[in-house]
């Protein structure tokens, strides 16, 4: 095991040695066409949507998105695939090749590629054109293409729709401080589930030919906690039919006590929203600053309010 854990940590630490040696070359090439101030409008261009090039370079991103999310979608339905197969297969490469050098130039003219690379929509930008290649190899995995999908979300910010992104920053934390409770929650109605699974198989597991293990009681148990009920298996004793029913009742619990656990959190960071401002650092990333901040407390950058109102 040791030796397997030794063997991938040096697998990936001379992968980044590779990556980083290519795109340092890679770089070196560009600068030899592209000038600084032309690299700057780059990344104006970009990353940045409060000037009319950036907003004409998100509105075309945004449309290719869409229409090759849109190519993806039609070309599983099969009379389309077979009539029109050459079509889908060179729009596919005709946007993998757009957003492979859409990816490059972001890389080439952020101010910190690393932390691009490993944030959100840098991991996101490079799953959208990952599939293609490996599609070559594998055939269908072409249809992971659809991740592309989540690249839409910039469209929050394409059209300065930024308190969408604040508000969907307090679920997330709220959810990343609730997650203890939620486990200990969902261990728990796991073990109840297997438990009443349980019960329910030595009540009917001689005399319902729909529960003949505790493995078919236990999904019984689950559809039934999470008021699903599908009802391809249902109970036929008077007893079985007792449990069912206090089955059915916790199910209103199982709904209750992770939304009250999530709404909680919600209401105390709803409560302490004019404390804190959102928008991104440029240099590490990080999307929550203090209302009085005037450093990042990640990475200790300056914050500006032109890089608010950017956001």
């Amino acid at each position: 095991m040791t030796e397997n854990k030794s063997f991938f940590v040096r697998f990936f630490r001379h992968l980044g040695k590779i990556i980083l040696f290519l795109g340092g070359k890679g770089r070196s090439v560009l600068d030899r066409f592209i000038s600084t101030e032309k690299r700057e409008k780059l990344h104006r261009i970009i990353f940045l949507s409060n000037t009319p090039e950036g907003r004409r370079f998100d509105t075309f991103l945004i449309i290719a998105i869409v229409l090759s999310v849109l190519a993806i979608i039609f070309e599983t339905v099969s009379s389309f695939h077979h009539t029109y197969w050459w079509l889908f297969y060179s729009a596919e490469w005709f946007f993998t090749l757009i957003f492979t050098i859409e990816y490059i130039l972001r890389l080439y003219a952020s101010k910190n590629p690393v932390a691009y690379a490993t944030s959100f929509f840098g991991v996101v930008d490079l799953l959208a054109i990952l599939p293609s290649f490996i599609g070559i190899f594998f055939p269908g995995a072409q249809h992971l293409l659809i991740i592309r999908a989540l690249r839409l979300l910039r469209i929050f910010r394409i059209f300065k729709l930024g308190h969408f992104v604040q508000e969907g920053s307090i679920v997330v934390s709220a959810l990343q401080a609730s997650r203890t409770k939620i486990y200990v929650f969902l261990s728990f109605v796991v073990l109840m589930a297997v438990l009443l699974g349980t019960m329910m198989y030595m009540v009917e597991g001689n005399l319902n030919p729909e529960i003949r293990s505790i493995p078919d009681g236990i999904y019984w148990a689950i559809v039934t906690l999470t008021t699903v009920g599908y009802g391809d298996k249902t109970p036929i004793t008077a007893i079985g039919q007792i449990l069912a029913t206090v089955v059915m009742i916790l199910g209103y619990g199982v709904i209750a006590v992770p939304t009250g656990i999530v709404t909680a959190e919600i209401s105390g960071r709803v409560m302490n929203l004019k404390e804190f401002r959102y928008f991104k650092c440029p240099h590490c990333g990080q999307s929550e600053h203090h209302k009085s901040a005037q450093f990042c407390h990640r990475c200790g950058h300056t914050l500006s309010s032109q890089e608010e109102e950017n956001y």
